[in-house]
């Protein structure tokens, strides 16, 4: 009888529990650690200026319209609206972006289409709470190819169960919710007889995007099964923090065997499984496997060497696409859980250097893999782990067609969260982009900031309060790692600012009030592979200006029928005099105006003019730059081009097609 009343005291005490974190939206709730930010409502951030020009491209670009360019994947014949085509990963990818998008441009022909996914998803989940494609007839499968088991496959799951959690986000809609209560008491209890790794490896390596769901389910439901199905999720996960804390991927020689995306999607496993066990080893394992990742494969645009498996640090090695959208999303994923401006930083490299340059102007093309040093696209064989298919061309189905359906999450999900809510009820901007944010704060009143910038490229941001009444709540801003003086005025009074990279202002504030953040931006020189010479300014990289001449072409037995290659017409090979940089002697050029659409030569608002040899030497070779060369050897002779000392012009690396953004050094 006692341990029944203890019992009964107990529940009561749950359901009274005082909710953890914000008030308003989503946070951890405890056993959890509590989380400094929370994510805001799809909808709530609308984009503007140039980050509204990026989705509104995507939306009148592939994205839009994938079912009809793509139709043999994302048509009625996918697995995932109930018909007999590809039921793996592909068709969540691209709703895994799509849905997004029209939530946060509010377009209603986007969601109808986003829609018809959610919709059979929810509408045709098994009595055992599995869910996915429906399994085939054996005589099908004999005949088309089909391979059942990548239908059973948990991986494609996770990704739709991420398209499902930003549904919910977005409308609230409590079917998510029980249909994903169902689905995981259903994996509580299968995946100790069909682990993770069963069908294919790939769940087994990206299981903490499941974990992610799980937890975040909790946090709604309080379930405390879900707590017990994570633990079983994270002990049939690949071990990345045994492999980012090890120091493996400094010794393995010949290079490690982990695939490249796999790597970028395992960076926020730690930290994911970190909320349930809050160990600094998780914390830290993050950040070395990432200083590993830089020693070892790093390229200066902040990816790494990794043209399918990991593939050292030489600038001509590829980097996915995937491995793009899929670091940004970890970083996205770690920084509400961390509060640590180290992952905001990094999140800004990756969408405003490397994301722009690999889908062309129109979001109709994309490359597959990019090179740091890329002088030369075109579908020759160059060395790549895998060169099959046209990779360094620009194309939608070339290389694998992974990246064509996953690219779409990039930007969408970058502007997502661009805004957190606070810990203390207030609001965050930890990522800086134009943009208009609604949101609760305070004691629950309802405020708008509008942030105008032309950041990246330029040094300020301003913040306008909109709000009915006044209120009192914190802001949160971001004084980002690379800045080392950052000036703050509210209603133009200068404010002390504090040692500390996130800057809170907690005071009463009005409708028009202004905030003011000024982040000095100076040169950072770093070295990498040779000793090649990599120029950084605020959150960009600065590679040279190559003029291009893009080619269309075909070719014989290659899939994609529409590819683009592009040839330089103008030189490459030049070596950066290093005394002029120890001057200071670079000529900086910022346009007055921004083009809402500035990444291309035509548009590029910023110019950097340095002296330079060209090195004659310095060839092409197995269609790619040469090996950067360290010294480079300067002629002597005045009629030699090496002789002579030219003023070269260097861009943002995201305005570039052809490049070179880690040069040789003459000292």
């Amino acid at each position: 009888m006692y341990k029944k009343i203890v019992a009964i005291i107990i529940c009561l005490l749950c359901l009274f529990e005082v909710q953890s974190g914000n008030k308003f939206y989503i946070a951890n709730q405890k056993p959890l650690v509590e989380q400094p930010y929370t994510s805001l409502p799809l909808g709530s951030i609308r984009p503007q200026g140039m980050l509204l020009e990026m989705l509104s491209r995507q939306r009148n670009g592939l994205t839009g319209c994938m079912d009809s360019i793509y139709s043999v994947v994302c048509g009625d014949r996918n697995g995932w609206l109930g018909g007999t085509g590809d039921g793996w990963e592909r068709g969540p990818y691209w709703i895994d972006g799509l849905l997004p998008l029209a939530y946060i441009l509010d377009d209603q022909t986007l969601k109808e289409r986003a829609l018809k996914w959610v919709e059979w998803s929810l509408n045709n989940q098994r009595e055992d709470g599995n869910f996915g494609p429906m399994p085939l007839p054996e005589n099908y499968i004999k005949l088309s190819g089909v391979q059942q088991e990548l239908r059973d496959d948990w991986w494609p799951k996770m990704v739709m169960l991420k398209v499902l959690q930003q549904y919910y986000m977005a409308t609230e809609d409590i079917r998510v919710i029980n249909f994903m209560i169902r689905y995981f008491k259903y994996q509580h209890e299968t995946l100790p007889k069909y682990p993770l790794g069963h069908w294919t490896f790939w769940a087994n390596r990206r299981g903490s995007d499941n974990l992610a769901i799980v937890y975040w389910l909790y946090n709604v439901t309080k379930e405390r099964f879900l707590l017990d199905l994570g633990e079983l999720l994270h002990q049939q996960t690949y071990d990345w923090t045994e492999v980012f804390s090890s120091n493996k991927i400094r010794m393995l020689n010949p290079y490690p065997s982990l695939h490249c995306v796999n790597v970028a999607q395992g960076l926020k496993s730690p930290i994911i499984y970190y909320q349930r066990h809050p160990d600094e080893k998780y914390l830290n394992a993050v950040k070395e496997g990432l200083s590993a990742l830089k020693d070892c494969h790093g390229f200066v645009n902040g990816m790494f060497g990794g043209d399918e498996r990991l593939h050292g640090n030489d600038p001509t090695q590829g980097s996915e696409l995937c491995t793009a959208v899929e670091m940004m999303y970890s970083f996205e994923s770690i920084l509400p859980i961390t509060g640590d401006v180290y992952y905001a930083d990094y999140l800004e490299k990756i969408a405003y250097n490397v994301l722009p340059t690999q889908i062309t102007d129109d979001f109709m093309y994309k490359q597959y893999f990019q090179q740091t040093n890329q002088i030369l696209v075109s579908a020759d064989a160059r060395n790549f782990f895998n060169d099959d298919n046209g990779r360094l061309t620009f194309g939608r189905i070339t290389g694998c067609s992974c990246c064509l359906t996953n690219m779409h999450q990039g930007w969408p999900k970058f502007v997502q969260n661009l805004w957190y809510a606070t810990v203390d009820n207030g609001l965050a901007a930890l990522v800086y982009g134009a943009s208009k944010v609604t949101a609760k704060v305070g004691n629950g009143q309802t405020v708008t900031i509008i942030e105008d910038t032309d950041y990246p490229f330029k040094e300020s941001v301003r913040f306008t309060i909109h709000t009915s009444e006044d209120v009192r709540f914190p802001l949160h801003l971001r004084v980002p790692l690379w800045c080392k003086s950052a000036h703050l005025k509210v209603n133009n009074e200068e404010l002390e600012m504090g040692e500390d990279n996130i800057t809170v202002i907690n005071r009463r504030w009005k409708s028009g009030d202004t905030v003011e953040l000024v982040m000095d931006m100076d040169f950072r020189f770093t070295r990498w592979h040779e000793n090649s010479l990599g120029i950084e300014r605020g959150p960009l990289v600065y590679a040279l200006k190559v003029k291009e001449d893009w080619r269309k072409i075909e070719i014989e037995g290659m899939t994609d029928k529409e590819l683009w290659e592009v040839y330089p017409k103008s030189a490459w090979n030049y070596a950066i005099l290093g005394k002029e940089l120890k001057k200071g002697d670079l000529n900086l050029s910022v346009s007055d105006t921004i083009s809402d659409y500035p990444w291309n030569l035509k548009n590029a608002p910023i110019q950097i003019r340095a002296k330079a040899l060209r090195l004659p030497e310095w060839r092409i070779q197995n269609y790619s730059a040469g090996k950067v060369m360290v010294p480079p050897r300067v002629k002597k002779d005045s009629k030699n081009a090496g002789s002579v000392v030219e003023d070269i012009t260097l861009i943002p690396y995201g305005c570039t097609t052809l490049r070179i953004s880690q040069f040789p050094v003459i000292e």
